[in-house]
């Protein structure tokens, strides 16, 4: 039988199990972040021939791109704030939580946003940082969203600046060939994100069929379209700010 077999367990040795690991995970996940930060600080990446600790995640230790690029964000973040490690590792916030807090935290608003923002999910989080943060509304607009390939002078290029290779989509292995990069487009869908209390953006990409329909205005009621105006056959996207419950 499979060591990793669990059909003979009975329900409450399973639940009891899976229990115990979950918590072990997040202690180790907190251990690991703080080698990780001291290895990056110490910059121990380089004897092994990399010029970024996002190199070395990637390739010394096969980490995906966006784990590497997660584990670094957030332990740089968790040793400016080192009350964060044993909150993740008692899983009071978990890396998503760090990730959205981050650009949010200064020594006078760690504690309280760190406090509140125990146990919440994204959405939560979200909304937090929408009702503490307000941001402006964002303009209605329609503009075309047209796929095309990034080729020669837009492919990507291996960064010179060892601290800009964190982010994932500006990283290229060194040697890696000038050859043209295939871009997939993304299903549509609408998404809505909190800009203030009550008011979200909402993003809705649509195809040229679903578009013939008037965007909303910021009220929810429908704008006018202007006479002649033809739309892309491959789709437009929506941009504008919505009050919350708003309706005509």
């Amino acid at each position: 039988m499979s060591c990793y077999s669990r059909s003979h367990v009975t329900n409450d040795c399973l639940v009891h199990s899976f229990t115990a690991r979950v918590t072990l995970d997040r202690s180790t996940t907190a251990d690991l972040l703080a080698d990780l930060g001291e290895v990056d600080v110490r910059k121990l990446y380089s004897p092994a021939g990399y010029s970024s600790m996002y190199l070395y995640c990637v390739h010394e230790f096969h980490m995906s791109e966006d784990t590497a690029y997660r584990r670094i964000g957030v332990a740089r973040t968790a040793r400016q704030f080192p009350a964060i490690f044993p909150a993740l590792a008692d899983g009071r916030l978990n890396m998503t939580a760090v990730l959205l807090l981050a650009p949010h935290l200064t020594p006078g608003t760690a504690d309280e946003l760190l406090t509140a923002a125990t146990h919440k999910t994204k959405v939560e989080i979200n909304l937090l940082l929408a009702e503490r943060f307000p941001q402006p509304d964002m303009p209605t607009l329609i503009c075309a969203n047209t796929p095309a390939a990034v080729t020669g002078e837009l492919a990507l290029r291996p960064v010179a600046e060892p601290s800009l290779q964190l982010a994932p989509e500006r990283v290229v292995p060194s040697g890696a060939p000038d050859a043209p990069v295939r871009m997939v487009p993304v299903p549509g869908r609408t998404k809505l994100d909190p800009l203030s209390p009550g008011r979200y953006a909402m993003r809705l990409r649509s195809s040229r069929s679903r578009s013939s329909r008037s965007p909303p205005d910021r009220a929810g009621r429908a704008v006018p379209r202007t006479v002649g105006t033809s739309l892309p056959k491959s789709g437009v996207r929506f941009g504008s700010a919505m009050a919350a419950g708003a309706r005509s």
